[in-house]
């Protein structure tokens, strides 16, 4: 069928193929000017030797021209162009206008750009160029741009094409033609409409049609503007509108032919203006167009309704009108439709009273005026896009007046220079620059000056001139009137909703609160998915996502859950939970319970369809309401999915299985049944599971059927969507020789063209990918160890594009290759980091042309096995779409699917010593042998003791239980973790042996620190004291405890390290270690009895986080249960990292810091205001002394109480203090036992004692 269509494309352009300039007499040819009368333009014929052998100007500059009256409107469907003969004179490239009146000219353009052709290189070649898009004209105008450097501007031309000929039909602004059906109502499936229009006029109606039902179709300008609004019909809710509006074009009041052509099937619409063309789909949910009666041409019916008026009707010319097969025009000409509202119908189409010109920065126009005349009065039209800009100036005697556009709006400035200085200011209007049509009228009479724009009378701005104006002379104009002027906005090269804006001949896109980025927002500014999000090292959040990148879905938001070896995606919908189901009005209605999503259901289908694994839960509650079986086996419930097919299983079962999970278990309350609402009893029931088979997946609809008989009551549950995995991060090839390489089909990539991969080597350089077109083509190499190239050619010669790498590319490890390509400029980036860009050409081919399959892995051609890619290429996009190199690679000898090695690229992503493990499809952490969770083995792991909380961990052969042991004789140990109190005393740490060795962290009565190490050889513990740090201050501490052999390192929260050395007595071996508690000791046999007696109880209160002793976790141990240990909890332990939050204040610099021994700052007590100058506050001492003795009775009476207790209890150790026995009370005990707390008290003695 392609081929047959091109057959007859070629035969219809044979057709219209004839000589039409050659027959022309002389006279039909003429130019700007001529060298001499044997140079003149009637010589300039194809392969004609009379005269001088052609046309040559008298100047060879830019503002020659060369014209071919063809004596009759002609469709061009090529031109030829040849040199003077036997000369050295000929044009090497010109531009083309053509007009039907030889006043009002259009320039030629392709690729969106006024075209330029390439001409001769000789005076005897012909150049012939096949025109792109084939016009219709009278008048055709050759503007040479360049000539020979040897000689001057010489030219012969050809025009090729045949003779065209359509009814035309002027309309007025009263006439409209009538097309009236055979039928009185139509129901249209399908329509194809066209038509040409030209106009000056930038409103008005072309056609209309309507129905009773509330169906129209209305093609009309507005502002210029073509829009097409149709409405194939809303619902009776009106909860689905079926109005659907597209616009097109711009600037269509410019007195020139457009085409329109509109096809329509069922909702599908291709909408052509000027051979741009934009298709879409009707909004709404019905596919005929409902007309009655009519469909008018050029205005509204007389029948339409009220709501419909208010819009005015078209002025101007149409030609060629067809509505579905019939020629409407022919129609009007042999009188066969109601052309009653005409006046005057005529069939030709009057040429245009005025004529719009065009200026440029440097260009202007003189015309004569009077002078010494009392009044300046001056009216024109202008449109532009710039937004200044001098419209005209006038001399005044003296002085003189400017009128300019200054950012949008129309200033004057009015000014003499005789004797004092006088200038008078006004201006008007504003947003001028939008490229319409505004009026200005200028009046400056006798001492009044006046501004009038776009004929607003009310808004005319007045001034006093306190001089009497006499005229100058002539009047300048110059700056933004234009004939050639366009709209580079039309069409709308800003992608994704990016807003187009143009100044002069040039647009910029603004792309804010798109979600793109580009010159062309073109560059999607999120991820593909949470994977990509989890592998750039982002934890669990709520994240944008783009699965088509640079594609036409927008991006949209879901919850990632980054978890250590998978990653979920949660898409939400807004059914609660447990949602009662109401009862129809009859017996045979059925509920429909329908599901909303964040997102479209296009959004939703890219994420199902990307994912490895998808599960949505469902779950129906019922009483006395069956769910699928009924008796005669069709199902009373079902739930609608993907693509809206019908699905009859519910969750825990599968497709093709009228079932629900106890159906599938064999485990429902009836057995003769297979859901448990099917046994319909009076009581509480309910069919829960998941939904896994992923392409039925989302749930969007469920529909109930048992809830109308009395006393039936349901209650539905649909969870989120879950999905997991990404198919398309991992998806990748290797290849293994220079000569493999893989090939998809071709892509489209006319303005716009985007290609991104990762890539992997150990070689120095290689061919990516490569497409090629003639001479187009697209390709990406690693040029060099360091250097990556993007080279492409839209046919305006070879461009190339590179980027260098501060390190060799080489190294094995992944980097990503981004290169884009649009009609504004070409981008290559390389990883993230460098990039290179290049702006495209003002003028020349924009449009990339490609025809063969796209090469991965080598260049196309013989040299291409010289230049292969060794190595792996991983996740390849094309504009968006994600290409299957896998899928290729398993049946392409000489590449392999996957790649391997993940870990070298992403191995530093696993933190706090974690374990890369290589994966088939990615890479994992293993966080087992660290006190951390997470992906990345960067969460706290941490708990809250309530008092008297403790857990312990049990240290093993790891023959005996396989779990990871520290038994033995250590001369090395690890100690690091966090925490926060404000309870004191505690132990926070001990760790045991099966000898008397031990390591404790204890929190003193004052809140410092305190570590405890008997290795053996001492007769005290070695003890490390901060003694002027208060730790118990609710504030989250690290700590991290590091010896080998005699040194001891310690390095607390930001503080630097700080080193101690064991003395030379102290054994350095830590023996047979045996048991780790964290948060309170409940030990037998010997343990120090100091640390018992002192710190133990009543345990510690508090979070602890990051427990690690060496390669040991114990609280990610105790906390883990599915994990198997040595590890139990005695009393509430609440999993809570608060142990490991941030600061809540910030750390104090140890100038500032009153617990810093070197501090240079205040010392405790800093509080002078109330201390006397003796040290001591008298009434405070007085008050604290009452209070003491109270304290002091009652604590005495506590500790009588709790020794008569425990007198009861025998022998075993109770970790309470003996030094408590021999002391009066509980202070006394603590006084005696503890030296540091004996100097606190001594150095405060004055704050203690009356």
């Amino acid at each position: 069928m392609w081929i047959s269509i091109i057959l007859k494309e070629c035969s219809i352009r044979k057709r219209c193929d004839e000589v039409l300039a050659s027959p022309l007499p002389y006279s039909a040819f003429t130019s700007s000017s001529v060298l001499a009368a044997d140079f003149g333009a009637g010589y300039a014929k194809l392969n004609r030797r009379v005269g001088n052998g052609g046309w040559s100007p008298s100047d060879s500059d830019r503002y020659q021209w060369l014209q071919v009256d063809l004596r009759a409107r002609k469709q061009i469907t090529a031109i030829a162009t040849q040199g003077r003969y036997s000369s050295s004179d000929w044009t090497k490239h010109y531009r083309l206008l053509y007009s039907d009146t030889g006043s009002n000219w259009k320039p030629y353009r392709q690729d969106s750009n006024i075209w330029t052709f390439s001409g001769n290189w000789n005076s005897e070649r012909a150049v012939r160029h096949e025109l792109q898009h084939p016009f219709v004209a009278r008048f055709v105008r050759f503007i040479p741009l360049d000539c020979s450097e040897e000689g001057r501007i010489g030219l012969r031309v050809e025009l090729y094409g045949c003779a065209y000929w359509a009814d035309v039909i002027s309309f007025d602004g009263q006439g409209v033609i009538s097309y009236r059906f055979r039928q009185k109502k139509m129901k249209i499936l399908k329509d194809v409409i066209s038509l040409k229009f030209k106009t000056t006029k930038g409103d008005g109606i072309l056609l209309h049609g309507e129905g009773q039902q509330g169906d129209y179709i209305t093609l009309e300008l507005q502002q210029a503007k073509l829009l097409l609004q149709i409405n194939l019909g809303s619902n009776q809710y009106g909860s689905i509108q079926g109005h659907t509006s597209v616009s097109s074009g711009s600037l269509l009041d410019d007195d020139h032919w457009h085409s329109v052509l509109i096809e329509r099937y069922r909702r599908s619409v291709n909408f052509t203006l000027d051979q741009h063309t934009q298709s879409f789909r009707t909004n709404g949910e019905f596919d005929n167009l409902d007309l009655d009666n009519e469909i008018t041409f050029g205005g509204m019916p007389v029948s339409a309704k009220p709501s419909s008026g208010g819009r005015e009707n078209y002025i101007g010319c149409m030609e060629a009108i067809h509505y579905n097969g019939d020629n409407i025009t022919n129609l009007v000409r042999r009188r066969k439709v109601d052309t009653s509202s005409f006046h005057n119908l005529t069939f030709s189409c009057a040429e245009s009273r005025t004529f719009p010109a065009f200026f440029n920065s440097t260009s202007s126009l003189q015309l004569l005026g009077r002078t010494d005349e009392d009044t300046v009065s001056v009216r024109l039209q202008f449109r532009t896009w710039n937004p200044s800009g001098l419209l005209f100036f006038t001399p005044l005697m003296p002085g003189g007046v400017e009128v300019s556009l200054v950012e949008g709006k129309v200033t004057v400035h009015i000014y003499v220079t005789l004797g004092k200085n006088t200038r008078v200011d006004i201006s008007s209007g504003s947003g001028l620059n939008d490229g319409q049509w505004h009026s200005v009228h200028f009046l400056a009479l006798e001492s009044i000056a006046m501004l009038t724009i776009n004929g607003d009378e009310m808004s005319t701005v007045r001034a006093a001139i306190p001089i009497q104006i006499r005229t100058g002379g002539d009047y300048f104009f110059g700056g933004n009137c234009t004939n050639h002027l366009y709209e580079v906005c039309v069409p709308n090269h800003c992608e994704h909703g990016g807003k187009c804006s143009q100044t002069g001949d040039m647009f910029k896109c603004a792309c804010e609160g798109t979600g793109y980025s580009g010159a062309t927002c073109h560059n999607s500014m999120y991820e593909q998915s949470c994977e990509e999000y989890k592998h750039l090292g982002r934890s669990s959040n709520t994240y944008w996502i783009d699965p088509d990148s640079s594609g036409p879905l927008e991006p949209f938001r879901v919850t990632c859950n980054m978890m250590e070896d998978k990653v979920w995606t949660t898409v939400v919908n807004d059914l609660p939970a447990q949602s009662s189901v109401s009862s129809g009005s009859r017996p045979e209605d059925k509920t429909v319970l329908t599901l909303s999503y964040s997102m479209s259901a296009e959004q939703v289908n890219a994420v199902t369809s990307s994912a490895e694994f998808c599960e949505q839960h469902v779950a129906y509650m019922c009483y006395k309401s069956r769910l699928l079986n009924s008796t005669d086996g069709s199902p009373f419930t079902w739930w609608v999915g993907r693509g809206n097919e019908k699905h009859f299983y519910w969750g825990g079962s599968g497709p093709g299985v009228q079932k629900c999970a106890c159906g599938i278990e064999r485990n429902c309350t009836d057995p003769r049944y297979y859901c448990n609402c099917d046994a319909d009893l009076s009581q509480w029931k309910e069919d829960a599971g998941m939904l896994m088979y992923k392409d039925h997946l989302p749930v969007s609809q469920v529909v109930v059927g048992d809830v109308h008989r009395s006393g039936s009551e349901a209650r539905l549950t649909v969870g989120p969507l879950r999905c997991q995995g990404d198919r398309h991060f991992w998806n990748a090839a290797s290849f293994n020789t220079p000569a493999s390489y893989l090939h998809f089909p071709t892509f489209q990539a006319e303005t716009s063209a985007d290609v991104s991969f990762y890539f992997k080597t150990s070689a120095s350089h290689g061919v990516f990918l490569e497409i090629l077109g003639n001479p187009d083509f697209i390709r990406l190499e690693l040029k060099s160890a360091t250097v990556v190239s993007f080279s492409f050619d839209v046919g305006n010669g070879p461009v190339e594009l590179t980027v260098r790498s501060s390190t060799p590319l080489n190294d094995d490890q992944w980097h990503r290759v981004e290169a884009e390509r649009n009609i504004k400029e070409a981008v290559l980036r390389l990883d993230k980091v460098h990039r290179e860009a290049r702006s495209a050409p003002p003028q020349g081919h924009t449009r990339l042309q490609l025809f063969s399959q796209l090469f991965v892995g080598k260049q196309f051609g013989a040299s291409g096995g010289q230049r292969g890619f060794l190595g792996c290429i991983r996740v390849l996009k094309v504009n968006g779409v994600t290409l299957d190199l896998e899928g290729r690679a398993k049946v392409t000898p000489g590449v392999k699917p996957g790649c391997s090695g993940h870990c070298s690229s992403y191995g530093m992503l696993c933190q706090n010593e974690g374990k890369c493990i290589e994966k088939y499809n990615g890479y994992s952490c293993d966080c087992s042998l660290t006190a951390f969770d997470g992906p990345f083995c960067n969460d706290d792991v941490g708990g809250y003791f309530e008092s008297g909380t403790l857990v312990r961990y049990d240290l093993m052969s790891e023959s005996s239980s396989g779990v990871p042991s520290a038994v033995g004789n250590l001369t090395r140990e690890e100690l690091s973790f966090s925490f926060s109190t404000s309870h004191t005393p505690a132990v926070l740490i001990y760790i045991s042996s099966k000898t008397q060795d031990y390591l404790a962290v204890v929190l003193r009565h004052n809140g410092t620190l305190q570590i405890r190490y008997n290795l053996g050889g001492l007769r005290e513990p070695f003890t490390i004291s901060l003694n002027h740090r208060n730790m118990a201050n609710g504030q989250p501490h690290n700590v991290n405890i590091t010896r080998q052999d005699r040194l001891v390192q310690l390095q607390v929260d930001h503080y630097p390290t700080v080193s101690y050395t064991l003395p030379e007595t102290s054994d350095t071996e830590f023996n047979l270690v045996k048991t780790i508690f964290l948060g309170k000791v409940f030990e037998t046999g010997q343990i120090d009895p100091v640390l018992i007696e002192r710190y133990n109880t009543p345990g510690f209160v508090g979070c602890l986080s990051r427990v690690q002793f060496n390669r040991i976790a114990p609280l990610k141990a105790a906390l883990r249960t599915g994990v198997p240990s040595t590890a139990s909890i005695q009393g509430v332990l609440v999993e809570s990292n608060c142990g490991a939050s941030p600061l809540t204040v910030p750390p104090m610099s140890a100038v500032f810091d009153p617990w810093d021994p070197d501090s240079a700052g205040a010392q405790f007590p800093f509080n002078e205001e109330r201390v006397s100058r003796d040290g001591v506050n008298r009434h405070s001492a007085i008050f604290g002394g009452i209070i003491a003795v109270v304290i002091f009775t009652i604590l005495c009476t506590l500790v009588f109480l709790v020794r008569h207790m425990f007198h009861h209890k025998g022998s075993y150790h109770t970790n309470e203090a003996k030094g408590a026995e021999s002391a009066d009370c509980a202070d006394a005990a603590i006084i005696v036992n503890d030296p540091a707390f004996t100097e606190t008290i001594d150095e405060s003695k004055k704050e203690w004692f009356i």
